[in-house]
């Protein structure tokens, strides 16, 4: 019995060890989860503290739109024109699984344009900026930090946040709808040409269909959800690059951990969104 009882308690010890060590583990992920989400929040604060000063630092500005939306047009276009071909292909593949492609026919236009419009075009292009943008944004300013040249710029009295995050934030944020634009134009042209070639759609029927369905509160959302993603791309990779450490290598992972949250942050942002709106 004694043996027994022993046993027993020796057991309960281990269960309530176990127990104890996973509430650890969780409660030291979510402290810092919630710490680094207030750092996030703080640099926020600090990049609007700064947006006045914007049009005296349009210079900075402009070099960021030029590289934000210009150099990242190409690569958008192109996921662009496939997006929509991939949307016509699937929507009118289930339909023809059902055999109600020929009644869906008048419908098919409208549907893909509001499945581009309010979420293909906005989540993968944002997708993608966070991969290109993103992660230079990260490398960038992590090569400034680990080469001590935002420390120069602090003993010159110039804030790193409205030298180097405001710039970049305010760019994201005015470029990245406007490349949701040109997405959504390609990625209609892409569902446009797929539709004609493989399912002998006529050209007056999809384009008619887009235009009886078509609504402006879909391009209204796809445009905030854009600006959002973009704002919150450069937001994160400019905290991301203020906090490399490690020379060369710090700066690689920098590069991945930035495209690594802002990926995570433009899933997350588009489930509230789809829940709000």
């Amino acid at each position: 019995m004694i043996g027994e009882d022993r046993t027993t308690s020796s057991d309960d010890g281990e269960e309530g060890g176990l127990l104890n060590a996973t509430f650890g583990a969780l409660g030291r992920v979510l402290m810092g989860f919630f710490a680094e989400f207030g750092r996030i929040v703080l640099l926020l604060r600090s990049v609007i503290r700064y947006i006045p000063t914007a049009i005296r630092s349009r210079r900075l500005v402009l070099e960021q739109m030029y590289m934000i939306g210009v150099g990242s047009l190409p690569l958008v276009l192109l996921i662009g024109s496939f997006t929509g071909a991939i949307a016509a292909l699937q929507a009118t593949n289930l339909f023809a699984k059902f055999n109600l492609l020929a009644l869906a026919r008048p419908f098919v236009g409208g549907s893909i344009a509001t499945v581009v419009f309010t979420e293909l075009s906005p989540v993968l292009t944002a997708l993608v900026i966070a991969g290109r943008v993103g992660g230079s944004i990260a490398a960038q300013i992590g090569t400034m930090k680990v080469s001590e040249q935002i420390d120069a710029l602090e003993m010159m009295a110039v804030h790193p946040s409205r030298y180097l995050a405001m710039p970049r934030v305010m760019a994201a944020l005015v470029m990245m709808p406007m490349l949701i634009v040109f997405s959504d134009l390609v990625a209609l042209l892409g569902a446009f040409l797929l539709v004609i070639l493989k399912f002998t759609f006529q050209p007056a029927d999809y384009w008619d269909s887009i235009r009886r369905f078509f609504s402006v509160y879909e391009i209204v959302v796809g445009m905030l959800k854009s600006a959002t993603f973009g704002g919150v791309t450069a937001l994160i990779g400019c905290y991301v690059g203020f906090n490399t450490e490690g020379g060369a290598e710090g700066v690689g992972n920098s590069t991945v951990r930035s495209f690594t949250l802002s990926s995570a942050a433009i899933l997350v942002l588009d489930a509230l969104f789809g829940y709000v709106l």
